[in-house]
């Protein structure tokens, strides 16, 4: 889901005619990926700030709600800005350095920030219990979560665009099933292990549908409820955990099946008659989708 997916660098940036130079200015959507950045240095500011107050209070247990809800909050606007920034690019133009700048955000946004969640949730969480001593079984997971953002969009940037299917699961979706195993607080091993598999699903040939079109607005729509609900959570109301098993419960059930889906819908035979459009030429006739 990251922009430079859903709009490939021909769509990102303005077209140039041959020799031309591109243009290096910023543009609208290159403002809302630089925000999407912000939103990911602001969720790692936050959880640094409370783990900081946390360690030099003394107390045990978890961080405190609100820090989390805010570090969670800031990485769902992360990932609103990352579908609206390449809708927008399509739309108005973009520069010609839409593409790195959207690679360069979804790292920090989708790759840091949520390794850093982990590490610092699998640190309080395992203590000196955890095997290997403290924290090294975290920062493992965590540092398999950012190399494995890194690899996916490095790979994606040297293959051809398909205009249907991510492939690997997108970066956003596996920040926030990050997010989710630690929201559940599982045991720690038991957690290191879910963000291990979340690191080789982002990296796999698992195919995942774009959400073009209205589906995008759809996964908009979802990124706002998913906000409400960690506010709920952050804010102590009544049915803020409810809230939030059911938003964690929802988000694995999405990232689990959805492969199912890709594979079901491609197997199915296209009604009579109808011609089954090459991804690539589907594309490149209706850009704006």
């Amino acid at each position: 889901m990251t922009p430079t997916e859903v709009a490939p660098a021909a769509e990102r940036s303005t077209p140039f005619a041959p020799g031309e130079a591109p243009r290096l200015r910023l543009g609208v959507a290159d403002y809302l990926t630089l925000g999407n950045a912000l939103c990911g240095f602001l969720a790692v500011w936050a959880l640094a700030t409370a783990q900081a107050a946390h360690m030099a209070g003394g107390a045990a247990g978890a961080l405190p709600k609100s820090a989390m809800a805010t570090a969670v909050g800031l990485m769902m606007v992360a990932a609103a800005l990352d579908v609206l920034d390449g809708r927008v690019a399509r739309k108005l133009g973009g520069s010609g350095m839409g593409a790195e700048l959207d690679n360069l955000a979804d790292v920090i946004s989708f790759g840091f920030a949520p390794a850093f969640f982990f590490v610092v949730w699998g640190t309080i969480a395992g203590g000196a219990g955890v095997l290997l001593g403290g924290s090294v079984l975290p920062v493992v997971a965590g540092g398999a979560v950012l190399l494995a953002v890194i690899v996916r969009l490095a790979r994606f940037s040297c293959q051809a665009p398909d205009s249907n299917y991510f492939t690997g699961l997108p970066c956003p979706f596996g920040a926030m099933a990050v997010v989710t195993i630690v929201l559940l607080d599982p045991p720690v091993l038991a957690g290191v292990a879910a963000v291990l598999l979340v690191a080789w699903l982002m990296v796999s040939r698992m195919e995942y549908p774009k959400p073009r079109g209205k589906k995008a607005y759809v996964v908009l729509g979802m990124l706002a409820t998913g906000v409400a609900f960690i506010a709920a959570w952050g804010l102590g109301l009544p049915a803020g955990e409810a809230l939030i098993y059911l938003m964690s419960a929802l988000v694995l059930l999405t990232i689990l099946s959805l492969p199912f889906y890709v594979i079901a819908t491609r197997r199915s035979p296209a009604p009579a008659g109808q011609l089954v459009e090459h991804p690539v030429d589907r594309h490149a006739e209706r850009p704006s989708e």
